[in-house]
């Protein structure tokens, strides 16, 4: 098993190198470098120690990843090659370095030996030229994989690895998204170098134009102080300090029950706004959806049930599980497998044993349209069902004809429950063509309403109050109005 000892470059100042570091990079062993683009190279040419770099690596493979496992690999071989090899990488070997990461894995495996020799960390230099305190917190983010981290606008980020113009344009694109265009950030190059250190404070929509950029560049977001922005967790402290001491009333006293219909209310509120295309809507309805939420978690948080963060790891670990198409080896090959996986797992969870226990597991609180259509899908799936439309319209008929009898009959009890074959009957029509029998019905009432106020405001203009007005004249309206309609659709 051969031994890797790991040395902090430090900054990139030479007079950041550590003793500890000079001493491993001299005691004769083979020094390979991560890269050599680092001003302390310059201190290994002028001693004249001999060195391989891996930048040759960074033009050979697909991506960093690659990149990284190569150098590890390569890196083991030659330790077992010369039994005990030098690795020299920028800055702290902890800091925002993955082949160490992977390093300190394979020596857990006990594949290789790994002594690591710590240099000052490009924070310490940053921290000091942009005068920031990061008592209120500060987190590290590698800039080449900022979409896969969680930026936190309520604590200093800085960002590391922004070597490029590109990866300067990927970054303003994604922190603009959070913090807007003006937010302003500081960019820090060549940090702690003595007559070579440049700190430039920008809005980040500029960030990409800063022309000196280069593989000692980082960028300094301050967190959000003015609130222009709020993430969740600004959200879930609103909600406690409301229901706390001092808070709202109104609020504090809430519970579970009292807020049923608010949850229904405002989730009919965000499908009205999809149905209207509004976006600027839909993003604030949805806002008032997710107070719900965490409205109900804090309730439970204080009631010493749950929390808001098992909501988000209960629904994670539900996507996880149900999708093993995405996260396992499984397959989908198509929506329909895709959804049959969903189900199936659903099943599983739920230890649904048997076809009529997943008829059972849809919610009787859903509306009664939309419960109709699921358990119809549901039924469907086991072949109960007819073969085509025709045979579900065959079906449709013969319950109006039994309504019609029980008109008749004048019989309140099986009238409703006739009606109510009725109304399944045509949702199962619906189901067969592709149509929502909830968005159905809600267009027509739409329109009922819409052509109502077309009479309304007609009979005004006849100066005729519409109780004033006879059946056959308002069904003159109404046809009136369905012609205007079509002269409005018409002009579209």
């Amino acid at each position: 098993m051969g031994k890797i000892v790991v040395v902090g470059l430090g900054p990139g100042d030479i007079g950041s190198l550590t003793l500890g570091a000079i001493e491993k990079m001299s005691n004769g062993n083979m020094v390979f470098l991560r890269t050599e683009k680092h001003p302390t190279v310059e201190y290994l040419n002028e001693k004249r120690i001999e060195y391989i770099s891996y930048d040759y690596a960074y033009e050979e493979q697909q991506s960093f990843e690659k990149v990284y496992e190569f150098i590890v690999q390569d890196l083991v071989k030659r330790s077992q090659e010369y039994k005990s090899i030098t690795y020299c990488v920028p800055g702290h070997p902890l800091v925002a370095e993955n082949t160490v990461t992977m390093l300190m894995e394979l020596e857990k495996r006990g594949s290789i030996e790994l002594e690591i020799i710590p240099g000052l960390s490009f924070i310490e230099p940053v921290i000091l030229a942009v005068g920031h305190d990061p008592i209120n917190g500060l987190k590290v983010i590698d800039g080449l994989n900022i979409y896969e981290t969680n930026v936190d606008i309520n604590i200093d980020c800085l960002v590391t690895q922004v070597y490029d113009k590109m990866r300067a344009s990927e970054l303003k694109l994604a922190l603009m998204e959070i913090y807007g265009d003006e937010h302003e950030v500081y960019v820090i190059n060549s940090a702690g170098i003595k007559d070579k250190e440049k700190v430039l404070r920008i809005p980040l929509y500029e960030l990409d134009r800063v022309d000196d950029i280069s593989f000692l560049t980082s960028v300094y977001v301050p967190r959000m102080k003015n609130k222009a922005r709020y993430d969740i967790n600004d959200l879930m402290r609103i909600m406690e300090r409301l229901r706390g001491k001092d808070g709202c009333p109104w609020d504090a006293e809430q519970t579970h029950i009292s807020l049923r219909e608010y949850v229904i209310e405002e989730a009919y509120e965000v499908v009205d706004t999809i149905n209207n295309d509004d976006m600027d809507a839909l993003a604030d309805e949805l806002g008032d959806l997710l107070l719900q939420v965490v409205f109900h978690s804090q309730i439970a948080k204080e009631e010493g049930y749950f929390n808001f963060w098992d909501v988000t790891t209960n629904i994670c670990k539900k996507l996880i599980h149900r999708h093993p198409h995405v996260f396992l080896d499984k397959t989908a090959n198509n929506v329909s497998e895709a959804l049959k996986s969903w189900n199936d797992m659903k099943a599983e969870e739920k230890s649904i044993l048997n076809y009529t226990d997943r008829l059972k597991d849809i919610p009787r609180s859903l509306p009664s349209l939309m419960r109709s259509y699921k358990i119809q899908q549901r039924a469907s799936d086991v072949g109960f069902d007819w073969e085509d439309v025709s045979g579900a319209i065959e079906k449709l008929y013969e319950e109006l004809d039994e309504v019609m009898e029980e008109i008749k009959n004048n019989n309140k009890d099986s009238l409703e429950s006739e009606i109510g074959d009725l109304i399944f009957a045509l949702v199962n029509v619906c189901r067969f063509v592709d149509i929502n029998p909830e968005n159905a019905i809600n267009r027509t009432i739409d329109k009922f309403v819409e052509r109502f106020e077309f009479i309304e405001a007609e009979s005004k203009k006849m100066g005729i109050d519409l109780k004033e007005m006879t059946l056959k004249d308002m069904d003159f309206m109404w046809n009136k109005a369905k012609i205007h309609k079509n002269k409005k659709n018409d002009k579209k």
